[in-house]
């Protein structure tokens, strides 16, 4: 086994090509990343024609702009050339204007018309991610001037497996599998064999939604259309897993109280991170000042009997975390479409039944815990289970609904993620704990 980057600094060029090859474009690019600039493009440069433009589409965008300007016009159009277009879409998108103008440069003039129409298009719709190489058939034409247009046209396309059926104005209106021409005759026409059943989305279909369809209809393409039904363009499943993780990976930063981002961890600054976090941070401390206002107003019952204050820190901990458990699996639900907004009936019973069961077996635990282990008196135990039963009800109540009212008023659900419900329950559970406790202990 040599090593890639050692035999680079020596000049085995051969070598390194014959390891390269043998491997999956996606990991030449893995090794591509840890390499230095120089040594990146020596490897590169070794890569044959076709290999070189898989490899470059899975490089990062750093990486992909250190081998554009350091290529000529010649190297970087044979790249361009060989690239698929809603790929070379993408690396515009990432590039600065400078680079930016060196690809515009070396695209065809056709292709630089259609990079230009991509980019008009909203940057989460079903147009930005794509792809205008694919295959469309004829109603009209047989199994056999289908074969022979696939053998044709289809080389340059992302995909042949599924073949995009139109009329004579362009309209789609229908889609046929490539084994379906494998199997039939000859002379068999494309409209008795094709089918209209299918999944279509416009171009300015959210792409959320278009990730939505794909997961529940298991497909591998979806054509696109515009206003008047004309196919203007299809979409993979390559460019849809990317969209799921970037949609996840934002979900999950919005769970976290954070502001989206589409960097890698490692490459984003110590300041952009500060950035992304701070404003939420001071949101949620700004409403955190609610639960100081409650303990301040209670503050004689506090100090009457000290031991309140031993139990607030769990109260206040297990709401939290039991309508982070109701609010993660609700976001989840809507992500995936099982869960729809008029649902909230049934989630709302559902989550209250859940709390019975939940808050009574820790209300339970709690209060043997407490009157044997801790040896607290009886009424104080009690306070303390019955608050830890109602805080456990209302939090698994609004940990189920508040991610559904978001998604009504059109925000995204995982906004009312962890640190947001929790601020709201703890400041409800301070409330339930300091009623109970003036009314049971007589204070």
């Amino acid at each position: 086994m040599i090593n890639i980057s050692n035999a680079l600094e020596k000049n085995l060029l051969l070598e390194v090509k014959n390891k390269l090859i043998l491997l999956n474009p996606i990991d030449i690019a893995s090794i591509l990343e840890t390499l230095s600039k120089e040594n990146t493009l020596k490897a590169f440069r070794i890569l044959s024609k076709d290999l070189a433009s898989e490899v470059f589409s899975y490089l990062s965008s750093e990486k992909q702009q250190e081998i554009i300007e350091s290529s000529s016009d010649e190297e970087l159009k044979r790249i361009i050339d060989d690239m698929f277009l809603d790929d070379t879409v993408d690396l515009i998108e990432e590039m600065p204007a400078g680079v930016v103008a060196k690809i515009l440069k070396n695209t065809s003039v056709e292709n630089r018309k259609l990079i230009n129409q991509f980019l008009k298009y909203p940057e989460d719709s079903a147009g930005s991610i794509m792809t205008v190489e694919y295959v469309s058939l004829k109603n009209d034409m047989n199994v056999k001037e289908s074969l022979e247009r696939i053998r044709a046209k289809g080389i340059k396309n992302e995909t042949i497996n599924d073949c995009f059926v139109i009329d004579k104005e362009r309209k789609l209106v229908g889609t046929l599998p490539i084994r379906e021409l494998i199997i039939n005759q000859e002379e068999t026409l494309i409209k008795n064999i094709m089918t209209d059943n299918f999944e279509k989305v416009q171009a300015d279909t959210d792409r959320e939604f278009v990730a939505d369809l794909f997961r529940r209809y298991d497909l591998s393409t979806m054509a696109v259309v515009d206003t008047e039904n004309r196919l203007v363009g299809i979409i993979t499943i390559d460019d849809i897993v990317d969209v799921i993780d970037q949609e996840n990976t934002e979900d999950f930063q919005k769970m976290a109280a954070m502001e989206p981002s589409d960097k890698e961890y490692l490459k984003e600054s110590v300041f952009a991170l500060a950035k992304h976090r701070i404003l939420w941070l001071l949101i949620l401390m700004i409403s955190a000042t609610a639960t100081g206002t409650i303990i301040r107003r209670y503050e004689d019952t506090l100090q009457s009997v000290v031991v309140l204050a031993a139990f607030i820190p769990m109260l206040m901990d297990t709401g939290g975390n039991a309508g982070s458990q109701s609010s993660t699996l609700i976001i989840r639900g809507l992500a995936l479409g099982e869960i729809k907004t008029k649902d909230v009936w049934k989630i709302l019973w559902k989550e209250f039944r859940v709390s019975i069961i939940v808050g009574i077996t820790l209300a339970i635990v709690n209060f043997l815990r407490i009157l044997y282990f801790d040896k607290i008196g009886f009424t104080m135990t009690l306070v303390v289970c019955l608050s830890l039963f109602a805080t456990v009800a209302i939090a698994k109540v609004v940990g189920g609904i508040l991610p559904i009212a978001a998604k009504k008023l059109k925000l995204d659900p995982a906004i009312m993620a962890s640190p947001l419900i929790t601020t709201i329950v703890d400041a409800c559970a301070l409330v339930i704990y300091f009623t109970m406790a003036t009314a049971l202990l007589h204070i």
